[in-house]
C-alpha cells in the first residue's frame, strides 16, 4: 500500500510543480509587460505555490520513510535510491517516470525563476535611474538618523518613462 500512496503523492507534486511553473510564467508576463501593479500579488502566488510544495515534500518524505522500509532501503532513502530496491520492474517504471518529469519541472522552474529574478533586477535599476536622474535627494537616512533631505516637499514621479 505504501508504494501506491508515495506514487498519489509524487502526482500531486507534479502538479504542484506545474501549478509553480504557471505562476512564474505569469509573474514573468507580467513583468514583462511593464504591469508594476500586479506584480506584488503574483509575487504572493507563488510564495503561495512553493509554501505548497514545501508541505508535499514533507508528506512524501513520510511516505518514502514507509516505502524505504518495506522494501529495505535506508530510512532517508531518496527516490533514486528506492528505484534501486524496487521489488519489480513494474515499480521501479513508475518511479524512474515520477522522478524524469519531476527533474524536467524542476529544472523549468529554475529557468523562469532566474529569467524574472533578472526582470525585477533590471526594474529595480531602472527606478532607481530614474529617481537618481531627478537630482533630489530621495529621503535617505542620515547617520544620526535624521532623513537626509532636507526639505519635505513633495515630489511627482512620472510613472511614464
Amino acid at each position: 500500500m505504501g508504494a501506491n500512496e508515495l506514487s498519489t503523492r509524487l502526482w500531486r507534486e507534479r502538479e504542484l510543480l506545474e501549478t509553480l511553473l504557471f505562476k512564474l510564467e505569469e509573474q514573468q508576463l507580467i513583468l514583462a509587460a511593464g504591469r508594476s501593479r500586479w506584480v506584488d500579488r503574483a509575487a504572493s502566488e507563488v510564495d503561495a505555490a512553493v509554501e505548497r510544495m514545501r508541505h508535499a515534500g514533507l508528506e512524501r518524505a513520510i511516505e518514502v520513510v514507509e516505502v524505504a522500509r518495506e522494501w529495505g532501503a535506508p530510512a532517508d532513502a531518496t527516490l533514486r535510491e528506492l528505484i534501486a530496491h524496487a521489488p519489480n520492474e513494474a515499480w521501479s517504471q513508475v518511479f524512474v517516470d515520477h522522478l524524469r518529469a519531476m527533474t524536467a519541472l524542476a529544472g523549468e522552474v529554475a529557468a523562469v525563476r532566474d529569467a524574472n529574478e533578472m526582470h525585477l533586477r533590471a526594474a529595480l535599476r531602472a527606478a532607481q535611474e530614474a529617481i537618481a536622474g531627478l537630482g533630489v535627494r530621495t529621503g535617505e537616512y542620515g547617520a544620526d538618523g535624521a532623513t537626509a533631505r532636507g526639505d519635505s516637499v513633495p515630489r511627482l514621479l512620472d510613472t511614464d518613462l
